[in-house]
């Protein structure tokens, strides 16, 4: 049976903000004994962790159907998370628990954790087995299928690194996201269905903070759902603990770096010294400010306005009714995922040097298209005609059949040749065009088409890229994927072009 809920220690570390549902009851100091027999003693911060992450309502349901732990780095979340999977692995008959991380090394280092624990607590038969309190405990050691299986009750515990895909067709009773940071929301589309034919499921997250203002979109929403709950004092199904000291990355000029109180704010594992301050000291001359202030003291970045790719402000100051471009352009096509919509886009330079962006034309449908790209190749004469590789393979055979290709030469190409572009120039033109409007480098006319994909169009990052989210089947992402195409393509192709100017025509 749960616990009543441990009275406010004050000798302990408290994070800057924790809010949490109502609860009766908790399975937490079980599960902290449960660790202290498996050789890795809760910290006091520690265990008011897993006290709320293990607490119950009056229906003996979770009172945290979502919860979420930020910490600065080296501090410990990691045993948070053993001690839930530990106790409802051996104590609570939960029959799969997956763990998953962003990366497959971090997803082994936590299996390889949890096997020393099982190891400590009972008795080790073979590499592949061991003996707790008599339950037989199968070990999967192959790479990529990592795991634990109750052989009494073939329960289980599954580690695997995240994708889109990860979690499809598995049903979790628990669902663990280490290091949230990285945390799509593609990724929660797979994994949030896992709960739907579980009787009491729960979901954990814990991390630092957002690397950008771009990424870590599950983590600002779940940040900004606590602080409504502090606000509004509605309550939510959510417990939220966050270390990290106020403000944000881009104002770090109030900061103390210099001040111990800072460092035992965010830094629980100090009661403990398990970490002491000169040797998170010697982090910040190893990470510089503004990592070390992420890392080590826990500020995020400042979420964009709207919580897309831009920044509204940005794009609002941007706004030139009368915007004109003079001479060079280049022009780009795109289609929606769902082949619904298409647009054309349009990127120049003006007379004061600043970039020109609109919007040509903007239907619904494709069939269009391959007209309209004819027509305006010879009305304006562009540096190129660009494309992602998704619609050139699409329209390839049209695009032959109209004249429109690539250039033979890719180093001497011609006017209106086509440039299509490849994953990484597509991330390049994707980041580019982020800059651009980070410092208002560029003007618009103000059409509707392109202002709302401004303001609905996400990013999605993986390791070594960056590109415009496709996700939101309810989103037009094209006419700001055409702009940042032609923007790119004119930057990139107007060095390269053949000079086509015939001397002999001044020949008298």
């Amino acid at each position: 049976m749960p616990t009543s809920p441990p009275g406010s220690l004050l000798d302990r570390p408290r994070p800057r903000i924790e809010v949490a549902p109502a609860y009766v009851g908790t399975y937490g100091p079980a599960a902290g004994e449960l660790m202290a027999r498996a050789g890795k003693p809760l910290d006091s911060w520690q265990q008011d962790a897993v006290d709320l992450l293990l607490a119950v309502d009056a229906d003996g349901q979770w009172a945290c159907f979502e919860y979420c732990e930020i910490c600065s780095r080296q501090n410990g979340k990691g045993a948070i998370l053993e001690a839930r999977a530990l106790f409802g692995f051996l104590e609570l008959g939960e029959n799969l628990i997956l763990w998953s991380a962003h990366q497959y090394k971090t997803a082994k280092d936590a299996f390889r954790r949890m096997r020393k624990l099982f190891r400590t607590l009972g008795t080790v038969i073979n590499d592949n087995l061991v003996v707790v309190d008599g339950v037989y405990i199968k070990i999967s050691n192959t790479n990529g299928d990592e795991g634990f299986e109750r052989l009494d009750t073939e329960a289980r515990i599954k580690f695997i690194a995240r994708s889109k895909d990860s979690g499809r067709g598995l049903t979790g009773d628990l669902n663990i996201i280490d290091e949230a940071y990285d945390y799509t929301p593609e990724q929660q589309d797979a994994l949030g269905p896992t709960m739907l034919a579980v009787p009491n499921p729960q979901f954990v997250y814990t991390s630092s903070p957002p690397l950008t203002a771009d990424t870590g979109e599950v983590l600002f929403d779940l940040r900004a759902r606590a602080l409504e709950m502090i606000e509004t004092g509605v309550e939510d199904a959510l417990g939220y603990r966050d270390w990290g000291l106020p403000g944000d990355l881009d104002k770090l000029d109030g900061v103390d770096f210099d001040d111990p109180d800072n460092y035992k704010r965010t830094n629980p594992a100090l009661c403990t010294g398990r970490v002491t301050i000169p040797k998170i000291k010697k982090l910040r001359r190893m990470l510089g400010t503004r990592g070390f202030a992420r890392e080590c003291f826990g500020l995020w970045p400042r979420r964009r306005e709207g919580g897309g790719a831009f920044d509204l402000k940005n794009w609002a100051a941007m706004l030139d009714a009368v915007s004109r471009r003079e001479g060079d352009v280049a022009i780009a096509a795109d289609i929606e995922p769902g082949r619904d919509y298409a647009a054309i886009g349009l990127a120049g330079l003006r007379e004061d040097s600043l970039e020109h962006w609109q919007i040509v034309d903007f239907r619904q449908g494709v069939d269009w298209m391959i007209a309209r790209l004819v027509e305006l190749k010879e009305v304006l004469d562009p540096v190129a005609i660009a494309m992602g590789n998704g619609t050139f393979k699409s329209l390839e055979t049209a695009l032959t059949e109209a004249g429109l290709k690539q250039p033979e030469d890719p180093e001497k190409p011609k006017r209106g040749d086509l440039m299509v572009l490849s994953h990484v120039e597509m991330s390049a033109a994707t980041g580019q065009a982020i800059d651009v409007v980070n410092e208002r480098r560029a003007r618009h006319p103000g059409q509707e088409p392109l202002d709302e994909a401004v303001r609905d169009t996400k990013v999605r990052r993986t390791t070594d890229s960056i590109t415009f989210s496709r996700k939101d089947e309810k989103s037009r992402t094209s006419p700001i994927v055409t702009v940042a195409e032609a923007r790119f393509a004119l930057h990139t192709r107007l060095p390269l072009l053949v000079d086509t100017y015939d001397p002999m025509t001044n020949i008298w």
